[in-house]
């Protein structure tokens, strides 16, 4: 049985992930910052400490032939410029000691979860793998060195995977979802019914299906993947549909793109504002090549996050 390291196991995206590895007939090692219970699809596990300071990586790595590296300091809002040292310790240099480790120890195929941060913020056109990085802030900045400090320890041979994610959503979701959601039960008049915007998502499931697709698909898959449902949304048809998944009522007052952008300048929430109006998408051709398909719909998804929500949330 193919043993694979997975790296944020316990985390948003590592738990669902964990699940279809297991399903797929994988022998599932977690690498932990502690010791703590794990669910049945985890066979084994490792514990490592802290990424930021972990340097020897040979016990976790015994006997693996596949790594998943989905842990992260995952973005924050409101980042200072304090945090940058720990974003590079963690998503940069974390991430490089653990490839040479992987390199040095043989394995086969590493899968690396960045972000479409590393492209950028808002699109005119959808982004492409071979379009220019444009990170940012320091989150986005620290996943694009990490993706350069992989490709360096995987230049002796090492199969380098980039996936590059957007806005991900699921059972446990944070952030700017959990807010929509939030904000959509609430029954409140919500100010976007004036947005024309165009924004990728993807499920957890999805996002899941695909590295696991990656990780063993029969050709040499080094590189950048983009990956979403398929379905792009703008913000008010988001959360008309989060609305019927949750059986709530949306109300969407047509107040103009400048005056909410001004508001959210004014409210020290420029960024925040800027993923609600503006457009990102991703272009899905070479992933759909592969060939890959989403298999949870749009819908079925939405569904399955409202109940977690409507049992965990409220």
């Amino acid at each position: 049985m193919t043993r694979v390291l997975v790296t944020g196991a316990t985390g948003f995206i590592g738990t669902t992930l964990c699940a279809q590895l297991a399903a797929a007939g994988y022998r599932v090692r977690a690498a932990l910052r502690v010791s703590r219970p794990l669910p049945e699809c985890v066979a084994e596990s490792a514990v490592t400490g802290d990424l930021a300071t972990v340097s020897d990586w040979r016990p976790a790595l015994e006997d693996v032939e596949l790594v998943v590296h989905a842990a992260a300091l995952t973005h924050m809002v409101h980042a200072a410029p304090a945090d940058a040292r720990r974003y590079a310790d963690i998503n940069a240099r974390g991430t490089g000691r653990l490839a040479q480790a992987a390199a040095a120890a043989g394995v086969r195929r590493f899968v690396y979860l960045s972000s479409i941060k590393v492209n950028g913020e808002e699109s005119t056109r959808s982004y492409r793998p071979d379009d220019r990085p444009n990170p940012q802030d320091l989150y986005a900045c620290s996943k694009l060195e990490g993706e350069e400090q992989l490709r360096a320890a995987a230049a002796s041979g090492m199969q380098a995977v980039i996936v590059r994610p957007p806005l991900v959503y699921g059972p446990d979701v944070r952030a700017n979802f959990l807010r929509l959601m939030r904000w959509v039960d609430r029954g409140w008049p919500l100010p976007f019914g004036a947005i024309h915007n165009r924004r990728s998502l993807v499920n957890v499931w999805n996002l899941s299906d695909l590295i696991v697709t990656l990780l063993t698909h029969p050709r040499s898959v080094d590189g950048v993947w983009l990956v979403s449902d398929g379905e792009d949304q703008s913000t008010p048809e988001l959360m008309r549909r989060l609305g019927g998944a949750l059986q709530r009522g949306v109300r969407l007052l047509p107040v103009p793109m400048g005056v909410l952008r001004i508001c959210g300048a004014l409210a020290g929430r420029r960024a925040e504002m800027t993923r609600l109006l503006g457009s990102l998408t991703v272009d899905m051709a070479a992933t759909r090549a592969l060939p890959w398909s989403a298999p949870v719909a749009m819908e079925e998804a939405l569904a399955r996050t409202a109940a977690w929500y409507r049992a965990k949330c409220r």
